[in-house]
């Protein structure tokens, strides 16, 4: 935590304009100005002006991302390498997304680009997960991390730091446990 305050005050003291949880852009970067806007977009590569529905991910361990779903690479280099040689797409495994699937990494993806979030009109359908995704915010409201009024989510100063913990109130397949990935803290 100390490190990324430390490259944060440095960035910034720079002239540089924090984006998101972790990027930072000249005010005058195409970033910088999408976020200003509240056109920042974020997929698995990070923060992007890019709103393109598809993303082909290359390589091993890639994510790809389509309309109907996320496609995951071979994780094994060999095994990757072995597959496309042979001609074959080098997925190992696919999720078909849902309509609810794609209504919560709209609201994810805002609180990540934004800090923010309206959910006084949710979706149709999505009034339940809007509700359980508020109450289980409460924990962070009393940290400090967030600030819910009618309406609205607004991730504070100090919770920027723990956004995807507040992302993750949204997230339907987010197990703790078994997470795989970047940890949130």
């Amino acid at each position: 935590m100390e490190q990324a305050e430390a490259a944060e005050a440095v960035l910034t003291g720079a002239g540089y304009a924090a984006l998101g949880l972790d990027h930072f852009a000249r005010p005058e970067d195409p970033l910088a100005r999408a976020a200003a806007s509240g056109r920042l977009r974020r997929n698995f590569q990070g923060y992007t002006t890019d709103d393109a529905p598809v993303l082909l991910g290359l390589g091993p361990s890639a994510i790809g991302s389509l309309p109907g779903g996320l496609a995951g690479n071979i994780l094994d280099e060999r095994a990757h390498a072995d597959a496309v040689a042979e001609g074959h797409l080098p997925i190992a495994r696919g999720v078909a997304v849902t309509a609810e699937d794609r209504a919560r990494g709209v609201l994810i993806e805002r609180l990540m680009c934004d800090f923010a979030l309206d959910v006084s009109a949710p979706a149709p359908g999505m009034e339940p997960v809007v509700a359980a995704a508020l109450a289980a915010m409460a924990p962070l409201e009393a940290q400090g991390l967030v600030e819910l009024s009618p309406g609205r989510v607004a991730v504070t100063p100090l919770g920027r730091r723990f956004v995807r913990q507040v992302a993750a109130c949204f997230d339907a397949y987010l197990v703790p446990a078994t997470q795989r990935h970047s940890a949130a803290v």
